[in-house]
């Protein structure tokens, strides 16, 4: 059974003025898109093609025969936790045992950001950043390319995209304000609390 693409989580226009529905457009509709179609293609008639997506991610990582289709099955992975990363209501602070356990694990929810914000930066060339669990501690961390949590014995919490693909048309060369303004305006609180259960 084929991938299919999976619907935003809100209308192409929700996260304006922070992120286009024109770069939407081209991130989602194109280049998750591509993800895909690509992973299908990959997998179709063999014995991965009937398996999970994350299934697929493990049993390809770190196979040099299966490169493609890990890096098409986790893009495919990682856009979609993107996607729910964002709110078209988020910012603000979180409430409760996240709160509690960011100001512990960093300081401060501004202490979080600012270290959030620097992994983010320092990603050289194309990658995410993440906010997960590691062996029951929050931990920041960056993967370049497709690479994820998932491979590393952690779980994702949040992640912002750092290819230049998520910004480029709203913000050029500007990633530091790409990411400030996702921790600041639309980082989906809700889903980082849910995602820590």
């Amino acid at each position: 059974m084929a991938f299919e693409l999976p619907a935003l989580p809100y209308d192409s226009t929700a996260l304006e003025p922070y992120i286009s529905a024109n770069t939407l457009s081209f991130h989602h509709g194109k280049h998750h898109a591509a993800y895909v179609a690509n992973l299908n293609k990959l997998i179709d008639g063999g014995p991965l093609a009937s398996k999970p997506l994350v299934d697929i991610i493990e049993k390809a990582a770190g196979d040099p025969e299966k490169i493609g289709v890990f890096n098409n099955a986790a893009q495919t992975w990682n856009h979609t936790f993107f996607w729910n990363s964002m709110s078209p209501n988020g910012g603000g602070a979180p409430t409760g045992e996240l709160a509690e356990r960011l100001t512990a694990a960093f300081g401060s929810l501004d202490g979080f950001k600012e270290q959030f914000k620097a992994a983010a930066v320092a990603q050289f060339g194309s990658g995410w950043a993440w906010l997960v669990l590691d062996k029951g501690e929050l931990k920041i961390t960056k993967t370049g390319n497709a690479d994820l949590p998932l491979t590393h014995g952690q779980k994702a919490l949040f992640t912002v995209d750092v290819w230049e693909h998520a910004y480029y048309l709203d913000y050029q060369n500007r990633r530091p304000d790409f990411v400030q303004t996702v921790l600041d305006r639309l980082i989906n609180w809700s889903f980082v609390a849910q995602n820590l259960k």
